[in-house]
């Protein structure tokens, strides 16, 4: 199993992109249900989008929670996806 890189951090920013882990919100949704190639191939997207936040000093970005109206839009988006 691969282990997921959440910090309990759980801020997004303007992207959706949750700025503790570096995971888009639909790679956060479901990460328990996935396989592991699945989740190996978000753990590259988040390592490049690391890279990039530590290049681009993206830590000073607005950032807000995770609503629970953007989780369930999130579980949609992903439903819809594998339709």
């Amino acid at each position: 199993m691969v282990e997921s890189p959440c910090v309990a951090c759980c801020r997004l920013n303007t992207d959706k992109v949750c700025v503790g882990c570096y995971r888009h919100i639909t790679e956060i949704v479901d990460w328990n249900r996935r396989t592991d190639d699945e989740n190996a191939a978000i753990l590259q997207h988040v390592a490049t989008r690391k890279r990039q936040a530590q290049l681009e000093n993206l830590a000073e970005q607005d950032t807000s929670p995770i609503t629970q109206a953007e989780w369930q839009a999130a579980k949609q988006q992903l439903r819809t996806a594998k339709g």
